[in-house]
Parts: C-alpha cells; sequence; structure tokens
C-alpha cells in the first residue's frame, strides 16, 4: 500500500476527531485513563477514543493496536482504514507490534489482497505474522495459500501448528490433522489446549475411536483433563463415535459446565437419534442459568423436526428471537427444516424471506422442503431463481433438487440436473446423489439401468442405495431382480430386517409363496423382526403415539367404536378396503380388521376426536404409509372436510377434499 498524501492524511483525520464529548471530563490518571480507552475501543466508539486520547496515542503508538481491533468488525471496516492513514502519518508503521495488528485487521475483515501487500513490505516479521496470515486465508476458505505459507515458514512455534490443525478439521480434512499432530509431536513442539481440542475434533470426524482414545490418555499424562475445552472436545468425541455413556460421563465428571458443555451433550445425544433427551437437557440448561446460543438452538430445533413437535418448535423460535439468534444461517436453516418437517410449508417460506441476504445453505433448505412436501415444480423454480440471483450451487443444493425430482416422478428433470451437476458445476456426484437417481430410474420401471449405474458408479455402494432399488423392485413386482438385489444389501448389513420384509413382499406379490416362506424361515433363524409401524401426534403439548393392535392408549376403546363408524361412512362414499395388500395368510375379515387399524388410521381418529372441526390434523410414521391408507385418509379428509397432514417415511402427504398432493406418487 503507497503513502498517502498530506491532504488525504489530513482528511482522514478530520473523520476520526468529530466527537468531544469525553475530553473535557477525564482526569489523566494514566492507568484509569487507559482503561477508560480500552473501553472505548471495545464497544466501538472508535471516533471517540481517537478524540479523547489523540495525545497519547501519538505519545505511544502501540495503543493504535487498541483502535485496529475495534475496526474488525464490517460496520467499522471503513474507519480501520482511516486509522492505517494515520498510522503512516504518525510514521509507526514500520513498528512490529502495529503492523502485525495492521495485517490481523484487513485479514479478519476478509481483505486478503491488502494483507498480502502489507505482509509484503513488512521490514520485519516474526512468527506473529505468518500465524495472522495463515488464520486469514482459512477464513476466508484458501486452504491452499494457509498450506503455502505455513510450508514456506522456516520456524513454527505452537500457534502456527495450532492454526493449521483447526483449519484442516474446519474443512474436514481429518486425517490431515492427525497427521499434523503427529508430525508436531515428532519435531518436540508440546500441544496446548487448543491444539488438542482441534485434534479430538478432528478424531471425531473420522470417528475414530481408537486414535481419540490415544489422544486422551495423551490428554491425561500431560494433565489437560480438567481444561473445559479439552473435556467437551473430548466427550464430542466419544459421543460421535456411539460411545454416548463415555461422552456423558465426562461431562458429568467436569468440575464446571460452561455452555459449550452442555452443547456438546445436547449435540451428542441429537445425533444419536435421543430427541426426547435433548429437550430435556435444554430445559435443565436453562434452569442452571446458562443462556442457549446458536450451537444449541440448531441441535434443539432439529430434535423438534425429528419429533415434529410444532408447539415447542414454535416456542424455542420465540426464544431464538428473544436471545437475538434469528440472523444466524444455521439457526434459520433449522427453523426451515423444522416448519417444514412439523407439515408448515407457509411458515418455512416465511422464515426463509425473512432473512435479507439469503445464501446458498438457505436456499438448498427452502429448496428441499419444497421437495419434501412434494412439489418438485417449486423446488425447480426456486433453484432457478437462486441462479439468477448469482449464487452457486453446491452439493446439498443438488441433493435437495434430485430428491424433489425423484418424489414427484420428474425424471427426466432430474437426470438433467444430475448431468448439470456434473457438467456446468463440476461437483463430483456422492453416494447420496446416486442413491437419489437410482430411486428416479427405480420409481419409473428403469430398473436395469439403476442396477448397472450401481455396479458401474465410482464410489462404493451401501445399503441404502441398494434398499432403494430393492424398493422399486417390489413396486413393479420384479422378484427376481429382488432376490439378486437383497443378496448384496444382506452382504454388507446381514440383520437387516427392512430387506427380508421388502424381498418377501415382492415374491408375495408375485405369489411366491415358497420363496415368502423360505425368507421368513431365514428371518426366524436369524431372530430378525419387521420393524412396527409406529404413528403419532402432538396435542395441548403432549405426544400420543399408536401402534397397529396396542390397547395401550386411554382412549383405545373410543378409538375403536369411532373408526367402526368412520369406516361403515367410508363404504357409502365408495371405499373398499385393500385386502391384496395385505400380504399374509389370514382371512378376508381378519386381514380388514388389520388394515383399518394401522396405526396412521388410529391417530388420526384419534385426532378427529379432540380436536375442533377446520383444526388440520398432523400426524408422522415411522414407515411409508400403505395404500390402503392413502386411499382410506382421502375418504376421510372429504367426510370430514378436514386437511389431513401424514409425514412418512418418505415425504409428507397433504390430505384435502378427497385428493393427496403427492398426487398418488410416493
Amino acid at each position: 500500500m503507497g503513502k498517502l498524501s498530506p491532504r488525504r492524511s489530513f482528511y482522514s483525520l478530520r473523520l476520526l476527531s468529530t466527537s468531544t464529548s469525553a475530553s473535557a471530563f477525564i482526569r489523566r490518571d494514566t492507568t484509569k485513563s487507559i482503561e477508560f480507552y480500552k473501553n472505548l475501543c471495545s464497544t466501538g466508539r472508535v471516533k471517540e477514543a481517537f478524540e479523547t486520547f489523540k495525545s497519547e496515542i501519538w505519545a505511544e503508538p502501540s495503543l493504535f493496536s487498541h483502535l485496529l481491533q475495534a475496526c474488525i468488525p464490517e460496520t467499522l471496516f471503513s474507519q480501520g482504514k482511516q486509522v492505517h492513514s494515520l498510522i503512516i502519518t504518525s510514521g509507526c508503521s514500520k513498528d512490529k507490534f502495529v503492523s502485525n495488528h495492521l495485517l490481523n485487521m484487513y485479514s479478519k475483515s476478509g481483505d486478503m489482497e491488502t494483507a498480502l501487500t502489507l505482509y509484503g513490505v513488512m521490514p520485519r516479521k516474526n512468527f506473529m505474522s505468518c500465524n495472522i496470515l495463515i488464520n486469514g486465508y482459512i477464513q476466508v476458505g484458501d486452504l491452499d495459500s494457509a498450506n503455502r505459507v505455513f510450508d514456506e515458514m522456516p520456524n513454527r512455534n505452537v500457534a502456527t501448528w495450532n492454526a493449521m490443525i483447526t483449519g484442516v478439521t474446519q474443512f474436514e480434512f481429518n486425517e490431515e490433522a492427525l497427521g499434523l499432530f503427529k508430525e508436531m509431536h515428532e519435531l518436540g513442539f508440546l500441544p496446548n489446549e487448543f491444539t488438542l481440542a482441534s485434534v479430538l475434533r478432528g478424531c471425531a470426524g473420522l470417528r475414530a475411536l481408537h486414535a481419540g482414545r490415544q489422544v486422551h490418555a495423551y490428554v491425561v499424562k500431560c494433565g489437560f483433563e480438567s481444561y473445559v475445552v479439552v473435556g467437551s472436545s473430548l466427550a464430542h468425541m466419544y459421543m460421535k463415535s456411539l460411545s454416548l455413556d463415555e461422552g456423558e460421563k465426562l461431562i458429568k465428571s467436569m468440575p464446571a459446565r460452561n455452555v459449550a458443555a452442555w452443547n456438546t451433550l445436547i449435540a451428542g445425544k441429537a445425533q444419536n437419534g435421543y430427541d426426547e433427551v435433548v429437550l430435556y437437557l435444554y430445559t435443565m440448561m436453562k434452569m442452571a442459568g446458562f443462556r442457549p446460543d446458536k450451537i444449541t438452538f440448531v441441535s434443539v430445533i432439529s430434535s423438534c423436526s425429528e419429533l415434529a413437535t410444532l408447539g415447542q418448535g414454535q416456542q424455542i423460535h420465540a426464544e431464538v428471537i428473544k436471545v437475538g439468534s434469528s440472523s444466524d444461517v444455521g439457526v434459520i436453516s433449522s427453523l426451515i427444516s423444522m416448519y417444514s418437517r412439523c407439515g408448515c410449508l407457509a411458515d418455512s417460506v416465511k422464515a426463509f424471506s425473512e432473512h435479507e441476504e439469503a445464501d446458498v445453505i438457505l436456499w438448498s433448505s427452502m429448496i428441499a422442503a419444497h421437495g419434501f412436501h412434494g412439489q418438485g415444480e417449486e423446488a425447480i423454480k426456486l433453484f432457478e431463481l437462486m441462479e439468477q440471483e448469482g449464487i452457486e450451487a453446491n452439493q446439498v443444493t443438488f441433493l435437495s433438487l434430485l430428491y424433489a425430482c425423484s418424489h414427484c416422478g420428474l425424471m427426466d428433470r432430474g437426470i438433467e440436473f444430475f448431468n448439470l451437476m456434473l457438467n456446468k458445476y463440476g461437483i463430483q456426484p456422492r453416494l447420496q446423489h446416486y442413491t437419489c437417481v437410482v430411486d428416479l430410474l427405480g420409481r419409473s420401471g428403469r430398473l436395469d439401468e439403476a442396477e448397472a449405474m450401481i455396479r458401474s458408479m465410482p464410489v462404493k455402494a451401501d445399503c441404502v442405495i441398494w434398499k432403494t432399488l430393492l424398493s422399486a423392485c417390489k413396486t413393479h413386482k420384479n422378484a427376481d431382480m429382488a432376490k439378486r438385489v437383497a443378496e448384496e444389501v444382506f452382504k454388507l448389513d446381514p440383520r437387516d430386517s427392512a430387506s427380508y420384509v421388502l424381498l418377501s413382499n415382492t415374491h408375495a406379490s408375485a405369489k411366491r409363496w415358497q420363496d415368502v416362506s423360505d425368507v421368513r424361515k431365514a428371518m426366524r433363524e436369524r431372530k430378525l423382526k419387521k420393524e412396527p409401524g409406529i404413528s403419532w401426534l402432538e396435542l395441548r403439548n403432549r405426544v400420543h403415539q399408536f401402534i397397529m393392535g396396542d390397547k395401550s392408549h386411554p382412549s383405545s376403546l373410543e378409538i375403536d367404536l369411532y373408526l367402526k363408524e368412520l369406516t361403515s361412512s367410508m363404504k357409502l362414499r365408495g371405499y373398499v378396503p385393500d385386502i391384496a395388500s395385505v400380504l399374509h395368510d389370514m382371512d378376508s375379515e381378519e386381514k380388514e380388521y388389520n388394515l383399518a387399524h394401522h396405526s396412521e388410521k388410529l391417530a388420526i381418529a384419534f385426532a378427529l376426536m379432540n380436536t375442533p372441526e377446520g383444526v388440520p390434523i398432523r400426524v408422522m410414521k415411522n414407515l411409508r404409509v400403505c395404500s390402503d391408507c392413502h386411499v382410506a385418509i382421502k375418504y376421510i379428509s372429504e367426510i370430514k372436510n378436514r386437511e389431513i397432514i401424514v409425514r412418512d417415511a418418505s415425504r409428507f402427504h397433504h390430505f384435502k377434499d378427497g385428493k393427496c398432493s403427492c398426487g398418488d406418487f410416493w
């Protein structure tokens, strides 16, 4: 950066000299004065700080560092440039301490071009100069440049190693992080609590429990087990590696928990499916006097999404607004997902539209929400609008698009987006993208193409992609392929009961009863049981759960009587129970009874009995809705003049006036 003219320097000085509000009232006691100066800087009152203490600053230029630190936020960055001009005027721009703070301001503000220019003309560089540059590159996502600076350093300190290890874990290069830690240790550098916290995050990302235990032993050996940041990272590592008990034990043994420790415990439970426990811990955290932050909210809102507890989700949304976290992208994305998964797509749209500068994360979340509700065309329009706004799509965006297409029968558009991802954006598909394309092909009956894609794709197939094809085999009654595909699933997971059930049902649809018997025998020998269908709904802040044949609900008798009356009304309108969909050896009357008592029908009957007319009913189910229930709910929505929203394992169904939003495609 060239030297500024005297006129420009004077103009910059005048900009900073507009406030004289405090100068006449300050006693020049040195300690008190400096503390007051630091307070002005820390609260962003840069002009007032300079005007009040300009004589002290000219006498001791190192005080410029506090002004520079205050100017790092984006809103004050322009004033930081003015401070830079004053530093040049003062003649202290060559001071190593001041130069590093200048470099830090530009780096943290994301202006790496100016930071690099400053770095190039600095007469004396030290560890801090290089470390600041590394951290700046990492902040703007340029890991290659950060690595280049790191490699070119003749000497390094612990902070240098910490910067690189933290950087690579931030970009999920976790194996590289462990490699750097090993190299650091071999070169004789002693890690501190920040090094160990970053390395443990790397172990968590890899779910490398063995490596994590080795680091844990090192933590104990070096005496870092009492550090909260290390304890929280250790607990996170164990929980992410599916050792929940060890993680929880570590947090409970902490002499004092902080917000980070609570967040680790809550996130660990959320990531492992203990969503009801998450909501309990959230309440305990607040009762203990801790204020939730954006990390807490993301975990808790995600649990509300999984449980579909709309009431609790709305209460937490109110708390988000109250504490000022409603502008955080992660929190908004979680809210979009929560409202969508609770069946309130309009509220998802509202949360999205209220954020003035939506980034790719929010656009992708909104595209996914439309897809989950079967609004494929709307998801595509949103993607096109996103492109018009100049926001570049990423892997998650295309995954959301492909999902939307696969659940709306938009096969040609789905294939088009898959090719667009490869050819225009240069994004290499992950396994999830291939799974969506296999689903697209399978639903369209192109089973051979789907199988060929799985066997030729460059990534290793997992159970999910084979089960996706197996489900398509059942839909199209291709028993021969189903048998071949099921064998692939059983190689990967011999105890996957859902695949045995799919295979059995495919054979039953094809009237291959001996094969059905063989599959059921194999299940008995392996002591495998079909996952029961469970439906639930939230009513007056309480969750009610229903299972077919379960009589434990207090209103079980009343529900049974109500269902009989409802079924009679449906039959008068033309409903005929689809007993052919019951693939078991039993008489017709028993088949019809079982159909009438599927869990979603029990939940809907209970909701109709206990909610006012006109109020939408929202029911969640762990499995896909069967064909008979789908037809029956259409009749119920028409007879009772109710909107009935059902979320199954695949998607949302909005039933209204005898029709479903999925167009009978699910």
